[in-house]
């Protein structure tokens, strides 16, 4: 037995348990089971709501965290159940001599697909090259040698950021080590291609608990906002698809740290993500744009600094060494098309419109369309600059982080599956409604069935374009829904969950929280914070968080 601190009849209390040691929520902390109709639902199944003297931050075991992690672990294994029959192995013999068993399409109508399986092969990891030192010669489907529009020959190496072509490296190492130990040790033969998804898998599981671990912590009053990010139905089709859960754990990992007022950390991370993928780079916008409105320049200078050291850092050995292999990359991003999963495409669906770029030879970079994209993006950017300097109330930072990164794939030219995971922390931390979100991540988890029959080809048993196509444009109306109810949280933050009518500011916004308005004497008129409306106040409600279940 503990005493506690004296109640409001300055008696002192008597727990039965020891008190957390973190109890910046233990009386505040939101209760999905008595505020949200879904948590009310579901909390029937473990025995209704949570009681009004439940000792809420003193459980000894299953605390926010462990619970999130359960749930992540759950969709995290139906994600890898998806993808086992592409794992199925074909030939006898050592583990390097079997491959996995993709023969007539099996891939697409198992809807098992992942780039990690052919990138064995394809990035040339099965003989043990080294990344963006080795290339090969790319073919067509007679195997025949391919010429680009310059009359070159058409030269391939590793296409991925540094990172991440040297994480999948490190697991081709890993499973390669696994296959000498199959050769002197009894010891299960496993398919080297298996091993190396396997031992992928591992760490992009790992990856997305750390986001899980860095949304919940970013959440102050609301650690339950995080079980959609655990629970994502994207996870089931896309969480072992690609790499993109080491990117965004880091991005996870960097508004963590920003919320910790630690720049330089924020920064590192940053960078390390730029190193992995290119999308936690974009962070960098909206804390800029917040930085403008509240004349905080320092830290995001530091942060914005200590990006590019540590993305120089990580890429100049490679830059040197290999300086055709490491720039693959971007060359590959500037000559790709309009991607299957973008809007463009949706529109040459539906309309028989050929493009911006037409007649173009093999590789040959298509001008307008990039043009196109990035002025799309820069305008939308400009836009969310709008919303964020003349909002009455400063928008939390996950708010604009979320615009940003949708606005990006929505005129990107390329929006691959996997990307919407980008998404999914950033839409629990700025749009905490639970069905709305898990409506949206639904459709957009769904496209990929459709996505899978369509690549399948078979007249009789795969899909027509269109009805794909048809999916995509309402993932994008989803995602375009969802920027509208951000931005309306913003011009009204007394509907925003976070705010708890005006209680909080930003959780997750560093020394942007409770921070005035100091806009820059260049900033215009007409793009300066409008004034707060004054509105009568409403009588004094003893419950603020009305109860939506009949409490135990």
């Amino acid at each position: 037995m503990t005493v506690d601190e004296p109640d409001e009849s300055g008696v002192p209390t008597v727990s039965p348990a020891r008190l957390a040691r973190d109890l910046r929520s233990a009386d505040c902390r939101d209760l999905p089971s008595r505020t949200d109709v879904m948590g009310a639902a579901l909390s029937g199944v473990v025995g209704g709501p949570v009681g009004r003297h439940a000792m809420i931050g003193r459980a000894p075991f299953l605390t926010p965290f462990r619970v999130l992690l359960i749930i992540a672990l759950v969709f995290l294994g139906l994600g890898y159940t998806t993808k086992a029959p592409c794992l199925v192995t074909t030939g006898t013999g050592t583990a390097d001599q079997r491959v996995a068993n993709w023969q007539n399409q099996r891939a697409y109508y198992e809807f098992c697909y992942s780039d990690t399986v052919p990138l064995y092969t394809a990035e040339l990891l099965n003989l043990g090259k080294f990344p963006y030192k080795s290339s090969w010669i790319e073919t067509d489907s007679a195997q025949k040698p391919r010429v680009q529009y310059d009359g070159t020959r058409a030269i391939r190496y590793m296409e991925y950021p540094v990172l991440t072509g040297m994480y999948q490296y490190a697991a081709m190492s890993v499973a390669k080590t696994y296959t000498a130990l199959s050769k002197l040790v009894r010891m299960p033969v496993v398919a080297e291609v298996i091993m190396f998804f396997n031992i992928s898998a591992f760490g992009l599981a790992l990856a997305w608990m750390a986001t899980v671990w860095a949304t919940m912590r970013m959440s102050g009053r609301r650690p339950w906002d995080a079980a959609v990010v655990a629970g994502s139905p994207i996870l089931i089709f896309q969480a072992f698809t690609n790499f993109d859960a080491l990117a965004t754990a880091c991005a996870a990992g960097a508004m963590l740290a920003w919320s910790r007022r630690k720049p330089v950390v924020t920064g590192v991370l940053i960078g390390v993500g730029v190193a992995l993928k290119l999308y936690p780079l974009l962070l960098l916008i909206p804390l800029v744009l917040l930085a403008v409105r509240t004349g905080k320049w320092r830290p995001v200078a530091k942060t914005a600094i200590t990006a590019l050291v540590t993305w120089i850092v990580v890429n100049l050995p490679i830059m040197v060494m290999f300086p055709r292999g490491w720039s693959e990359f971007f060359r590959l991003n500037t000559r790709r098309g309009d991607d299957m999963d973008s809007l463009y495409n949706v529109a040459k669906s539906f309309t028989g419109w050929g493009g911006f770029d037409t007649n173009l030879g093999f590789w040959e970079p298509p001008t307008v369309l990039n043009t196109v994209t990035a002025l799309l993006f820069v305008l939308c950017c400009a836009a969310i600059a709008y919303v964020a300097w003349t909002a009455p109330q400063r928008p939390r930072l996950a708010q604009l982080a979320f615009l940003v990164v949708a606005a990006f794939l929505l005129t990107n030219k390329v929006w691959s599956p996997q990307y919407s995971l980008w998404l999914v922390p950033l839409a629990a931390l700025a749009l905490p409604h639970r069905r709305i979100l898990l409506a949206w991540m639904t459709i957009d988890a769904l496209i990929w069935i459709p996505r899978m029959l369509y690549l399948y080809g078979d007249p009789k048993l795969g899909l027509p374009e269109q009805f794909f196509t048809t999916t995509v444009l309402l993932r994008d109306i989803a995602v375009i829904g969802l920027c509208a109810l951000v931005i309306r949280a913003i011009y009204r933050p007394e509907v925003d969950l976070v705010r708890w009518g005006g209680r909080v500011d930003d959780p997750s916004g560093g020394v942007f929280d409770e921070a005035d308005d100091n806009p820059p004497r260049w900033l215009p008129a007409r793009l300066r914070p409008r004034p707060i409306v004054a509105e009568p106040e409403p009588e004094p409600d003893p419950d603020p968080e009305p109860e939506l279940a009949p409490t135990a």
